[in-house]
């Protein structure tokens, strides 16, 4: 699957332009960075994943982002972490619902995928190493309660060392970026530099499990993170919820 430059959107100076590569999910975070990422001057390259995730409407709201935005290329790469297995996004275990703010901050939720981040970074790394990219752009965060070890600060470093470490860019002395600009952001400060860059929101999906039509759950962790977000952002949510 690919998105060229979008129509009506101006292309940047590729010839002093650096590209980078943007891990784009569908959902909020991936959307801001991605629109971070132009607006530092970069020609962004985006990667999402079908990865055999419970729903494919977050692929379908990653495509609609890219084609918004405008991207080099976007393309989706078939990844079966279904068959692995050991999260609520890739196995027959429930999504959790209407969790207290107590127990969205205690442990590790069980849609934690394993090492997905490591996944998608490590294919990501290897086609920005690819097509001359040394700058990687991914939307973790560390604040709201996600709970995740993949999401941290001292991951995102760790990363970085490997990939300076591991490939032919970094031992030749060309240092690789993991840009991780939302990690120490709330999503309500997330949303706001968002709007501010012209975000479209509506285009994007944060639901852990939807409806069959697309409408997003409005229980999960996800969904209450993005209300929340949006509520002391003061701005409406574009999101359609089934209830």
């Amino acid at each position: 699957m690919t998105a060229e430059l979008s129509a009506g959107k101006t292309p940047p100076d590729t010839a002093h332009s650096p590209p980078c590569v943007v891990l784009v999910s569908g959902g909020l975070d991936s959307a801001t960075i991605l629109a971070m990422a132009k607006a530092q001057g970069f020609i962004p390259h985006a990667i999402s994943f079908d990865y055999g995730q419970r729903h494919r409407f977050e692929l379908e709201a990653a495509e609609k982002v890219c084609q918004a935005q405008g991207v080099a290329r976007h393309v989706v790469i078939p990844l079966d972490m279904r068959s692995i297995g050991g999260s609520a996004l890739t196995a027959n275990i429930d999504v959790p619902k209407d969790r207290s703010e107590a127990e969205l901050t205690s442990g590790i939720p069980i849609t934690y995928v394993p090492a997905r981040n490591t996944v998608f970074l490590s294919i990501a790394l290897g086609w920005a190493e690819v097509i001359g990219a040394q700058d990687l752009f991914v939307g973790v965060n560390a604040v709201d309660y996600s709970g995740y070890p993949d999401c941290r600060p001292e991951y995102v470093a760790a990363f970085e060392t490997l990939a300076n470490l591991a490939t032919q860019t970094g031992v030749e002395g060309k240092p690789w970026k993991i840009h991780a600009p939302l990690i120490h952001l709330t999503k309500a400060e997330i949303i706001r530099q968002g709007v501010a860059l012209g975000v479209d929101y509506a285009l994007t999906h944060s639901c852990y499990d939807p409806t069959p039509e697309g409408l997003s759950c409005g229980h999960c962790d996800s969904c209450q993170i993005r209300k929340k977000g949006f509520l002391e952002a003061g701005l409406p949510d574009p999101t359609r919820y089934a209830d």
